[in-house]
């Protein structure tokens, strides 16, 4: 037994095994600074004349971001909003939202945003007591009227998705989309208010602006997506967001050349949107193109037309690109430097399709899944394991933060190779929820003093320091004692297999109605053409364990998504209604 091996507890938490993959230059004397998110980008800022946002055709300057910022704040303070105050915001990826996000920031306020249905969205606002909203001004009247009925919103700041833009430098076919979002009565009148007129506020305010200096006080709510369960307010401050940012800061950076980085259509509702997608390429002196209009189906042509050297991706853009077929077979993707994909698992079928359309295409980044939440901030693990891709291997934790797997309902740390609940400490965990008793179920202080958060996910960590996720809580199975209905690893089964006829698949698992807390699989099929379910529902079987064997078969056209997700809740819910 070697001397390295002597050292080993069996406990990830002790042992941090992962820690052998980061260079010592990189984690020497790191630490996350006791910066605002502000002074955070101000001490990464290559230059104040150096491009910092482009915005169809418009090159934006840090100069002009710090501008806008102090001239927000000021506009803010003038609308009557200050320290401890929730700002409603209902806004794409734009210039405007960066600069509300920091202008809240000077003045001690948070951001709160939403992208739910229109009640889910006004419930939001209604527990913020806010009185002034931001939108853009494609809100219709009728949503306007359903805010100022249902909640204390006075008023609604609007901002054109063209406010920071060169509308003829705008492709033709996002000005069509933009077009698309304009109902045929959008709200008017004096409770709406420009942009612009917004700003002239803060010019006639002579008030102080700053709020006390505070990193810990709340800056970012954001609902998860409802797309696994019922959605809920996480909420982070600068520290919590800074925790996870620059333990990542390093991620596709270059010493050759400035890369790009695109951000195409994922809205800034979404924590990993704002903090991993939108504040890390600015903290990380790469060139941020936003391109929140494009529509979902149309994300192919912006790849082509920007030619990004990074690109925030995940399952559903990179199967919207290969579904399209507009890719010519000889355009070059070695533009991408990094190219992988987050927010939901993904299977090894889903992996080697992607990966061979990049190998196709000549992109020399191979293809990478990754693992996190919005309670954690974003990421929690980074691709960086020696271990080859697929069966839920989502690499390794990030190198100030700690993932061990525990018996679930428990706080009993597994050892190694053991399936439990994946938990995670570290400075990237958030502040809580809106409610003490959720904030309490998922932090949770263990005996080793540290605060604990309970993700829910089942999964484990390897001897190597390695992170695979299998799936979404613990989903057992009547009649097996040892049935635990692991999606990952049963799609993952039928993936190994391959099937001929099937070209996708994915398992939603739903309530078992006859047995309190137990589950049942049901299999959904992307067939070859010519294949039926009966073709394929022997082999099927042969590769699945008689308790994953699902309880019906069902083929759809193409994977389905919701929410930016596969629309698994919906199809359930058809599923117990069904039962029912």
């Amino acid at each position: 037994m070697s001397t390295e091996a002597k050292k080993m507890t069996g406990f990830p938490s002790q042992d941090r095994p992962w820690m052998k993959y980061y260079p010592p230059h990189l984690i020497e004397n790191l630490s996350i600074p006791d910066n605002t998110v502000s002074e955070y980008l101000h001490e990464h800022c290559p230059g104040e004349d150096v491009v910092a946002i482009h915005y169809y055709g418009v090159d934006i300057t840090w100069k002009h971001v710090f501008k806008m910022v102090d001239k927000t704040a000021r506009a803010l303070r003038g609308m009557g909003f200050g320290e401890g105050d929730q700002i409603p915001v209902f806004l794409r990826a734009t210039p405007e939202f960066v600069y509300l996000l920091l202008g809240a920031e000077k003045i001690g306020a948070s951001l709160l945003c939403r992208d739910n249905t229109l009640e889910e969205n006004v419930e939001a606002v209604r527990k913020s007591k806010a009185k002034v909203i931001f939108a853009h001004d494609y809100m219709s009247q009728e949503e306007l009227n359903t805010f100022r009925r249902d909640s204390e919103t006075r008023c609604v700041v609007t901002v054109s998705p063209y406010n920071s833009a060169c509308y003829s430098a705008t492709p033709e076919h996002i000005r069509t989309a933009i077009d698309e979002y304009y109902p045929e009565e959008p709200a008017y009148g004096p409770k709406t208010l420009d942009w612009n007129v917004f700003l002239e506020l803060g010019e006639r305010f002579h008030g102080e602006v700053a709020a006390p200096r505070d990193i810990d006080r709340p800056l970012f709510r954001a609902y998860t997506s409802g797309s696994t369960g019922p959605s809920k307010q996480v909420i982070h401050s600068a520290h919590t967001m800074i925790g996870n940012l620059h333990q990542m800061n390093f991620y596709g950076s270059s010493d050759e050349f400035r890369p790009t980085w695109l951000m195409t259509v994922l809205p800034p509702s979404l924590v990993a949107v704002v903090v991993a997608m939108m504040l890390l390429p600015m903290a990380s002196n790469k060139l941020l193109i936003l391109d929140p209009f494009c529509r979902p189906e149309d994300v192919d042509l912006e790849m082509m037309r920007y030619r990004p050297n990074c690109w925030a991706l995940i399952p559903m853009l990179i199967e919207i690109v290969m579904r399209n077929g507009r890719v010519p077979d000889d355009y070059d993707m070695s533009h991408l430097m990094s190219c992988g994909a987050g927010c939901e698992a993904y299977n090894n079928n889903q992996i080697k399709r992607a990966q061979k359309f990049l190998e196709d295409h000549n992109c020399k980044a191979k293809f990478t899944t990754g693992y996190g939440c919005s309670e954690a901030g974003s990421n929690m693990t980074l691709p960086m394991s020696p271990l080859p891709l697929g069966d839920g291997n989502v690499g390794i934790p990030m190198p100030l933060s700690i993932i061990a797997a525990f018996r679930p309902g428990t706080h009993e740390e597994l050892g190694y190779n053991e399936v439990g609940e994946l938990c995670i400490t570290g400075p990237g965990n958030m502040l809580g929820y809106d409610t003490p008793k959720a904030t309490a179920r998922a932090l949770q202080k263990h005996d080793d003093g540290r605060v604990w958060l309970h993700t829910g996910d089942m999964g484990y960590v390897t001897p190597e320091g390695v992170v695979f996720t299998l799936t979404r809580g613990s989903a057992p199975r009547f009649g097996f004692p040892d049935g635990e209905l692991a999606t990952l690893q049963m799609e993952n089964r039928l993936a190994d297999a391959e099937i001929k006829g099937i070209k996708d698949e994915f398992f939603v698992i739903v309530p078992d109605t006859e047995h309190h807390h137990h589950f049942l699989p049901y299999l959904y099929l992307v067939l070859e053409d010519g294949y039926t379910v009966d073709d394929v529902r022997e082999a099927i079987d042969n590769c699945l364990d008689d308790f994953m064997k699902p309880v019906e078969i069902f083929s759809l056209p193409e994977r389905p998504f919701f929410h930016f997700k596969t629309d698994r809740i919906n199809l359930a819910a058809q599923l117990v209604k069904q039962e029912d």
